[in-house]
């Protein structure tokens, strides 16, 4: 009996069954272009004059430089700024509830919100669904959150890709992947170097939780205190999924009306994007050597479902403000001369809550110190 060999291999036939499909092996090709034919008119809601149109393309196209009458656009020292990031274990409670319509604009804000701390202008965005079988409603529904986030965020939602991956998640479950890609005049780049002592931090508001903190909120909510997706928590005044399932805010059009309110003086000296990690972590992140944040933890609403998780789980306090964001999203260190006129701009221009919530000091370590928040 002869044995196969590197040089007298079996025939390919051999080594799959019989009339084997891809159709068998979990991947429906048929259903997936059905799903396919759903989304264009999702995209295309979000199109600006300098998305240019290919047509089964393979990749995205997006015209930096444009001259369309008021939409015209012309850049001397353009600075391309990206960022990429998912909704992580929130999508837990999609699953738990077969709620999916908010997820996706959850997926355009943790990326869009990172490219404006360094003051670009978001362009377009692109996304990524996992799942482990074709569903055509679910995706549809996954991309129309994707869709309104980027009208929120003013960016072209410019491509994707949906991957059917058999196996690789359980049945009823898939991931999320967002990418976005702004622009910024270099001389209009937030990098931080303009930050200095006497700045004030100007805090906007956050939604709830946002898409951060959600293995604790979760072992809190559901193993802690033993609730469903259904309770109604009466502090909250609605039932845990309501909660849990809010968007994150979109601050684009918070930051737009400074933009458009300071064209000329660099009010904004940094700006801190509040996810994993809290304003204990990604505060000093913007900071020089030399400074310490002094946030003062009454100037602003703290959402109530903060303290009940807080209270509830036993959580510490510290550990409070470094895994929950604790009521706010973003943060602006602005000059001190214009602090108040510029939260109080964005609370009347852009319905986003926005607060002054501390000051920068000298380190009581010295001028070399490493930067740190301190929460009075």
């Amino acid at each position: 009996m002869s044995m196969a060999s590197a040089d007298n291999p079996p025939p390919p036939s051999s080594s799959l069954p019989s009339g084997a499909t891809y159709k068998a092996s979990g991947v429906d090709l048929d259903v997936y272009a059905e799903t396919m034919s759903r989304l264009p008119p999702l995209m295309r809601r979000t199109y600006t004059p300098r998305v240019v149109e290919w047509p089964n393309g393979f990749a995205g196209l997006f015209r930096l430089d444009d001259r369309v009458r008021l939409l015209t656009r012309k850049y001397h020292d353009p600075v391309l700024v990206s960022s990429t990031d998912g909704v992580g274990t929130k999508l837990k409670l999609a699953f738990a509830t077969g709620r999916h319509h908010t997820v996706g604009r959850d997926l355009v804000a943790m990326s869009v919100n990172d490219c404006l701390c360094a003051g670009a202008e978001p362009l377009f965005f692109l996304d990524y669904i996992a799942m482990p079988r074709d569903n055509p409603d679910l995706t549809a529904s996954l991309v129309k959150g994707i869709s309104d986030g980027c009208l929120e965020a003013e960016c072209a939602l410019l491509g994707g890709e949906t991957a059917i991956l058999p196996e690789m998640y359980h049945p009823g479950e898939y991931d999320l992947a967002g990418f976005c890609v702004g622009v910024v005049e270099r001389r209009f780049l937030i990098d931080g170097r303009e930050v200095r002592q006497g700045d004030k931090l100007v805090g906007l508001g956050s939604t709830g939780l946002h898409s951060n903190g959600y293995s604790l909120a979760r072992k809190i909510v559901f193993e802690i205190a033993g609730l469903t997706p259904e309770s109604i928590v009466p502090e909250w005044g609605r039932s845990v999924a309501d909660e849990f399932l809010e968007p994150t805010r979109i601050y684009v059009r918070a930051f737009k009306t400074v933009q458009r309110s300071y064209r000329v003086k660099r009010t904004i000296h940094a700006i801190a994007h509040i996810t994993g990690g809290g304003l204990l972590d990604n505060l000093p992140r913007v900071l020089p050597r030399g400074v310490e944040a002094r946030v003062e933890t009454a100037s602003w609403e703290i959402p109530p479902v903060f303290p009940w998780l807080n209270r509830v789980g036993s959580v510490p306090p510290e550990e409070q403000y470094r895994v929950f964001n604790m009521g706010i999203g973003l943060v602006l260190v602005v000059s001190d001369y214009y602090a108040e006129a510029i939260a109080r701009r964005i609370r009347e221009e852009s319905d986003t809550p926005a607060w002054i919530i501390g000051e920068l000091v000298a380190h009581p370590e010295g001028p070399e110190a490493s930067p740190r928040v301190q929460l009075i």
